[in-house]
């Protein structure tokens, strides 16, 4: 009689290594929001919020409603997250409409604020180390990135893992603002590379927790570089400088 032999079993695969996944997301994002707010507040202690805000020497009021928006735009983040790791993602949802109602209002009032500054530093040779019409593309374009992925967060609200990394890009799109006034730092370029270090902190952290870069990191983060690099060129330009001539002519 015939026998046959029972095949060998074949070897074990290891198993795939355990990913943290979305385990630590509260942490991670409550952490990166209270870094900005010590960015923000190191970088405008000196001339507003240790100069006492309300008589803080700001040049109008124009500028002190803009850097009170945005300091409630940063202690609304610091509240939304904290809502969220504590489950209470009604009162969340709630706060998320004042929310997008004040980056609204944030949007009219830095794009007045940038106007505000042309216009005072129009006549100076040189305003920041540019020239001062070459520096309006600066604050103009980070009105602009934060605008689009304020959107983007808000048309994205169900897809939690998009919508909080759409806000704290957006949100990083405006701390250059913040970065440029730090104390010790005397270069542009150094406080882009500050500001850079939140969309790389992002995708490391994808990629320790997913082992892959989420959609939004990685094309809003590079949007957000990219932006920023190609922006003093163009800003250069008589075509730009054409442009903010024609701003100059309009509010005066």
């Amino acid at each position: 009689m015939a026998t046959t032999t029972a095949p060998a079993a074949a070897p074990a695969r290891p198993a795939p290594p355990k990913l943290p996944g979305r385990r630590y997301d509260h942490l991670f994002f409550s952490s990166m929001v209270a870094l900005m707010l010590a960015t923000v507040f190191i970088g405008f202690a000196r001339t507003y919020y240790l100069a006492g805000v309300f008589h803080a020497p700001l040049p109008n009021g124009l500028i002190h409603l803009h850097g009170a928006a945005f300091s409630v735009w940063m202690l609304l983040l610091i509240t939304q997250t904290s809502l969220v790791a504590a489950g209470r993602t009604d009162l969340h949802r709630r706060l998320g409409l004042a929310g997008l109602a004040l980056g609204c209002a944030m949007i009219v009032l830095g794009v007045l604020a940038a106007t505000d500054s042309l216009v005072r530093h129009a006549a100076q040779p040189s305003f920041a180390g540019l020239d001062p019409r070459t520096f309006y593309i600066i604050p103009i374009t980070d009105i602009v990135l934060f605008a689009v992925l304020l959107y983007l967060g808000f048309r994205n609200r169900t897809d939690s893992t998009a919508h909080k990394r759409y806000l704290l890009l957006a949100t990083t799109a405006l701390l250059l603002a913040a970065t440029a006034r730090w104390p010790f730092l005397r270069s542009l370029m150094v406080a882009d590379l500050l500001t850079y270090s939140f969309p790389v902190i992002l995708a490391a952290y994808d990629l320790w927790s997913t082992r892959k870069l989420h959609r939004v990191t990685l094309w809003a983060g590079a949007a957000l570089i990219v932006v920023h690099q190609v922006r003093v060129p163009i800003g250069n330009t008589a075509l730009w400088h054409s442009f903010a001539d024609a701003v100059l002519r309009l509010v005066r």
